[in-house]
């Protein structure tokens, strides 16, 4: 049985993988997109320490 990042990395270079990740990389690209995941690190920093 494949281990997860085997399976992982089979997804990620098949077609369907591959939309995912551009369609990832344009919502990435978009501003308010950023600011959330910035605002949301911040959080998830913050609780570590």
């Amino acid at each position: 049985m494949p281990s997860l990042s085997q399976r992982l990395r089979a997804f990620l270079s098949s077609p369907q993988g591959q939309r995912v990740i551009e369609q990832g990389r344009r919502q990435l690209a978009k501003p308010e997109n950023q600011h959330k995941l910035r605002s949301l690190l911040t959080k998830l920093q913050g609780r570590r320490r």
